[in-house]
């Protein structure tokens, strides 16, 4: 009797774990390729496939800090109707309320945080950014840290383009 309410538990929490695993393996991305300093990436998500492309910094501000893991990422998701969607993710909760600033070749775009995440403030300026960065040489993003520390990112836009244009193929 003691023994069966023991496994009773372990076996829902093995049960739940295989469950988690087999979703967490139904979204893991596959890399489609490489162009430079962009990645392009499908899954599915919910029997619908999601691309993207992203890209990870040359350079981090403050230098002496540890920033986790930080990409900027262009999503195209057919299935949602969201095409060419940035955003930037961080390794660390941004400020709340604050804003992240992308500056491209002097073009700046306003993104809104939520968590360790930022997207463009104003939706109708998606196409604008996308725009930018195809044209651009360099980017850079600057945020706001929790903490109140400002963060700067470098992004090399060399293969943006061709990675676009191989998402823009996502059905």
């Amino acid at each position: 009797m003691q023994f069966e309410k023991m496994i009773k538990p372990v076996l829902a929490g093995i049960v739940t774990c295989a469950l988690a695993a087999s979703v967490a393996v139904a979204q893991t991305p596959t890399k489609i390729s490489q162009f430079n300093a962009w990645g392009a990436y499908s899954y599915k998500d919910s029997g619908n496939r999601v691309c993207y492309v992203l890209s990870v910094p040359t350079k981090k501000e403050p230098a002496d800090r540890d920033h986790g893991d930080i990409f900027f990422l262009v999503s195209q998701k057919p299935g949602q109707n969201v095409s060419y969607e940035p955003q930037v993710e961080v390794g660390y909760p941004f400020k709340e309320g604050s804003n992240v600033i992308v500056d491209i070749d002097g073009k700046t775009f306003s993104m809104f945080t939520k968590g360790r995440n930022a997207w463009v403030e104003n939706a109708a300026q998606e196409p604008a950014l996308v725009r930018a960065m195809r044209a651009g040489r360099s980017m850079n993003v600057s945020g706001k840290s929790r903490r109140g520390t400002g963060t700067s990112y470098t992004y090399s836009l060399s293969g943006i383009t061709a990675a676009l244009k191989e998402i823009g193929k996502c059905k």
